[in-house]
């Protein structure tokens, strides 16, 4: 059986692809974009040049389009689905495309995986959708009528480390409570109830991040809203993009705020030491779901490659269940692992 997988995870600032011969990895390569879509109006138009990116460097390795058994996409902001993976539909692209969809990088993955998918024979997938949702419903309800909480949350790389750390256990996922904390450009933090993601915090209602303001006080919110002083886009930037760490100290990358801190800079410090602060509290806002009842609490993403982040979030936490480290990101693999399951029939991809 052809176990060839391609693998496209879009981010803002770069496209990853890997390519798998099972879970077996041949290559992968990060992308990257600098000035290329500064011109452009929309996510979507992003698309055209991705994809000649992507074409020009499989034929660089030798591969092409009619050789792979499925292309996985990361999947995006779709209306709330499941876990797991879905077909790439017409339904699917043409909610991705409307209006009606959020702007978002990772929208590109099942459009994307579609689009070299039918330059070959094989089918277009996503997998652990960013919207993915299976909350609860008491964990829906705002105090406004008006507004249902929704799941945003870094599924695909948390549910991914999950897996791994219930593996390493000798245990089934299914079978564990576990935290999941993605410490990336945006911070998220889930939590894994026997196999289901039944609550989260997402990027901006929960720690602030490298890039993001995470949760604001509303009040002065709306009052920036409508002081006249800043339009819709630029407030959009101030949350998501232009925030956290990136307006509070002129950089995103943890590495030069550590150098910074070493350096003796005290602002940097306090606002380093802010960060781990935040997220510890956004694990501890989700440990009474588990109603004390959580194997581990795992933490993921680049970010958690910081010493300075990782020592004062386990000071915080470690009461609460054992902390565990699997910094970076597993994206690409967990796309070619559900790209498997899915291949040799162990798990039935959803129909959107």
């Amino acid at each position: 059986m052809n176990t060839l997988i391609l693998t496209i995870n879009p981010g803002s600032t770069s496209t990853k692809i890997g390519l798998f011969d099972g879970e077996a990895l041949l290559f992968k390569e990060s992308i990257e974009h600098h000035d290329e879509f500064k011109h452009l109006g929309s996510i979507m138009e992003q698309s055209p040049l991705r994809k000649k990116l992507i074409l020009k460097f499989l034929e660089q390795h030798g591969y092409a389009p009619e050789q792979f058994a499925c292309v996985m996409g990361r999947g995006g902001l779709l209306p709330p689905v499941h876990a797991g993976g879905y077909l790439v539909n017409e339904k699917m692209k043409q909610y991705l495309c409307s209006a009606d969809a959020p702007q978002h990088a990772s929208n590109l993955g099942a459009i994307l995986a579609d689009e070299i998918a039918q330059l070959g024979s094989g089918s277009a997938y996503i997998y652990d959708a960013v919207s993915a949702n299976e909350f609860t419903e008491i964990a829906k309800i705002t105090g406004m009528p008006e507004i249902v909480r929704k799941s945003f949350y870094h599924v695909l790389n948390s549910r991914a480390a999950a897996i791994r750390f219930a593996a390493s256990q000798n245990k089934a996922y299914g079978d564990m409570n576990l935290i999941v904390a993605h410490l990336g450009g945006g911070i998220t933090i889930g939590v894994h109830e026997k196999g289901r993601i039944t609550d989260s915090l997402s990027d901006d209602n929960g720690p602030f991040a490298p890039e993001r303001a995470g949760s604001l006080p509303l009040i002065e919110v709306i009052k920036m809203c409508y002081s006249g002083k800043y339009p819709q886009k630029e407030m959009e930037k101030k949350i998501r993009g232009m925030g956290g760490l990136q307006a509070l100290l002129g950089t995103a990358d943890c590495r030069k705020i550590e150098a910074m801190i070493q350096d003796g800079d005290e602002r940097a410090r306090l606002v380093f030491e802010a960060q781990a602060y935040q997220i510890a509290k956004g694990i501890g806002l989700l440990a009474p779901v588990l109603k004390g009842k959580c194997d581990a609490i795992i933490l993921t993403g680049g970010v958690a490659h910081s010493k300075f982040i990782i020592e004062r979030v386990n000071e915080y936490v470690q009461f609460i269940a054992p902390v565990k480290v699997m910094p970076g990101e597993f994206e690409l693999e967990a796309l070619a692992a559900g790209g498997l399951r899915i291949l040799e029939g162990k798990e039935e991809a959803h129909e959107f």
